[in-house]
């Protein structure tokens, strides 16, 4: 199967604003989560083999971070014209029955996933109190067909280090998964053509 990797944003760099609606109309912003000490902003979809092996985990992640204080958003940004399974109903429907505690948001102009530049599915930015990116990258070391447990333990600790006010250690390694489902022409500049994921 083939796969595209993260883009490896610098660290540093500010986190990008957003503005986007969950599955029932309700927007959600950057800006809500102010008073948080972390913000993980997570690009998922619905239907990628790669966020189906790592979705439990991910669901777990986001609640224990949750409790203590992170904020956490998942976002959707993939063409439903050409993958229906990944819009908004669907996702509603996704989020239910995973027991996402996290808003699950739909980014229809793909402007958010540019803005990050995201580039896969599953994709994980993790912003420190300032909203500086403090890690970006893998969950872990698991992929479909590979003999590594789902631990999340990547981003576990990049996550502890924030948390603690320390520097997230190095190196940090790439996510990997299907390529985010671009509309036609939309393709960002970050993207090599035709670098088409499986899934």
């Amino acid at each position: 199967m083939a796969a595209t990797a993260s883009t490896m944003l610098p660290l540093g760099t500010a986190a990008p604003d957003f503005h986007l609606p969950d599955a029932t109309g309700h927007l959600v912003s950057r800006d809500d989560f102010a008073g948080s000490p972390a913000l993980l902003v997570m690009f998922l979809c619905n239907h990628c083999p790669y966020v189906k092996h790592v979705a439990e985990e991910v669901v777990r992640l986001a609640r224990d971070y949750q409790a203590r204080g992170t904020g956490v958003v998942a976002i959707s940004s993939n063409d439903v014209a050409q993958f229906p399974e990944d819009g908004p109903v669907q996702m509603a429907a996704v989020a239910a029955a995973m027991g996402f505690t996290v808003p699950y948001l739909y980014d229809e102009t793909q402007e958010v996933a540019k803005a990050y530049h995201a580039a896969c599915t599953p994709d994980f930015f993790l912003f420190d109190a300032d909203r500086r990116l403090a890690y970006r990258g893998q969950l872990d070391g698991a992929r479909p067909g590979n003999s590594v447990p789902v631990s999340g333990d990547d981003l576990r600790a990049a996550l502890d280090a924030v948390l603690g006010g320390t520097p997230v250690a190095e190196p940090q390694r790439p996510s990997l998964g299907c390529s985010i489902k671009w509309k036609p022409g939309n393709e960002p500049d970050y993207v090599a053509p035709g670098h088409e994921a499986g899934g």
